[in-house]
């Protein structure tokens, strides 16, 4: 089985999509065989990895609401072992075509039982809001990571997410857990995002991934080449939080793995 992460802040601007790129091109450049979703209409994630958004029947959105196989949509990226469902400007309008449709909430989970073991670890980029979109990423999930920016209202809102969340495990999905939080947009200069770190870090404890993503410029540089920052510039501190944290990532599934193992 692989495992599913979706990745979700209804608030924007906290660094998801980064997130999805570069902890996706880092998966695969450990050996993870790995599929990014981008279910944003914004389709930072598609372009974020070269790629131009597609028609409604080649995205993400001919998958959930034309109900079209994942294998027939996923293209190849530049980084071997990472593949893409494309985003699309029709998913502006599929929170209200979901509406009407049977099982709106659980197509994305349908669509994802057909992948099989072709990939380890699938990424579910969601849009920042927690419309029809994120709720079929988080029952399709198996595990939510929470990107938060060291930033004043660091936490605004987190609540409403968490509320979320319990919503969908009481529900659509009993499996589905947080993972883990990480901080993101870090910045070792100002005295704000210690502060706001250590208040993040008390409110979820042992939730927090270890890696801390630092502001770079060269992270910050790296989409408008089309590139993960492993590929635009492997040894800057961006590309290298990444790498930590795609290590943390498969350390801690593996951890996961291990606890609910059968005994032989």
């Amino acid at each position: 089985m692989h495992r599913t992460i979706a990745i979700v802040n209804q608030k924007g601007g906290v660094g998801k999509s980064t997130t999805a790129v570069n902890l996706g091109a880092s998966l695969a450049v450990l050996g993870q065989r790995t599929l990014l979703c981008d279910l944003d209409p914004q389709a930072n994630a598609t372009s974020g990895l070269g790629l131009q958004k597609s028609p409604a029947s080649s995205s993400a959105y001919g998958v959930i609401i034309e109900g079209r196989p994942l294998r027939d949509v996923a293209v190849s990226t530049d980084i071997p072992a990472l593949d893409l469902i494309p985003s699309s400007p029709h998913l502006a309008g599929a929170e209200i075509e979901l509406v009407p449709l049977m099982s709106r909430e659980t197509r994305l989970r349908e669509a994802l039982e057909g992948v099989g073991d072709r990939y380890e670890v699938v990424l579910l980029d969601c849009p920042p809001s927690l419309g029809l979109l994120t709720i079929n990423a988080l029952t399709a999930a198996t595990e939510v990571l929470i990107p938060i920016q060291c930033e004043y209202y660091a936490l605004e809102g987190l609540s409403q997410l968490l509320d979320s969340v319990r919503l969908v495990q009481k529900f659509l999905n009993s499996s589905l857990e947080i993972s883990g939080v990480l901080l993101t947009m870090f910045d070792a200069r100002t005295r704000l995002a210690e502060q706001v770190a250590a208040e993040v870090r008390r409110f979820f404890k042992d939730k927090m991934y270890e890696t801390v993503i630092p502001r770079s410029i060269r992270l910050a540089e790296a989409p408008s080449y089309g590139m993960p920052v492993i590929s635009f510039d492997p040894s800057s501190r961006g590309a290298e939080a990444y790498l930590s944290l795609a290590k943390e990532v498969v350390t801690r599934g593996r951890d996961t793995a291990a606890l609910v193992a059968p005994v032989s």
